[in-house]
């Protein structure tokens, strides 16, 4: 989908500038909205492509104003919602919901959550290959940003066949698709008066590809 979470190219908002030393968290409370994240996915009712939706699929007035944990904590609360954690008469007990106890935190965190599947099909490219993304501008979840659509690259790694987050983020299934990485030119994306040895390199699935 086109949001505000999908600034890759836009101009006007300034450089970048690193932080010296920057802290893992600037306020206790996100410290919290990361923990109650972790611990509420962990229950299993939703996956890292809803969760990640979740915190995309939000008017770009807010996305562009609030800051990163913000936005956690309203995917959260959309999330729970729409599972009716929030509701007492359906809590977790109640349901049967096993929740992530201290003592298990760092067991599960290690195990982590593996996208690599069984493929379902031969892969359609190979290391070397030219492809050409697709132009299409869906209103789904995505992981083709908009500054490489309708761009030509060439494949540098395959990964193998993983979790498809288009489908995922929707409760469509898996949909086990080939991933690749992708180099594109500077000079393609951004004009040529860019430094012609610069490139991008992006992760993205075969259905992405025209």
């Amino acid at each position: 989908m086109n949001g505000g979470q999908d600034l890759g190219g836009v101009m006007g908002f300034g450089p970048v500038i690193d932080e010296p030393n920057e802290p893992w968290f600037h306020e206790r409370w996100e410290t919290r909205v990361l923990g109650l994240t972790l611990a509420m996915g962990a229950l299993g009712l939703w996956n890292i492509d809803k969760g990640r939706h979740a915190r995309e699929n939000r008017p770009p007035s807010q996305y562009l104003n609030w800051s990163y944990y913000r936005i956690w904590l309203a995917g959260l609360e959309d999330l729970l919602n729409q599972n009716n954690l929030l509701d007492k008469a359906a809590n977790a007990t109640s349901r049967n919901l096993k929740p992530l106890v201290a003592d298990k935190v760092a067991a599960t965190l290690a195990r982590g959550g593996p996208s690599n599947r069984t493929a379902q099909a031969p892969a359609r490219y190979k290391v070397g290959d030219s492809i050409t993304t697709n132009n299409e501008h869906r209103e789904h979840h995505t992981r083709l940003p908009r500054y490489l659509r309708g761009q030509t690259g060439e494949i540098v790694i395959v990964h193998g066949a993983h979790v498809f987050p288009d489908c995922s983020a929707h409760d469509k299934g898996e949909n086990p698709q080939w991933l690749y990485t992708v180099r594109f030119k500077a000079t393609d994306l951004w004009g040529q008066d860019k430094n012609p040895n610069d490139h991008v390199h992006a992760d993205l699935w075969e259905p992405y590809f025209v």
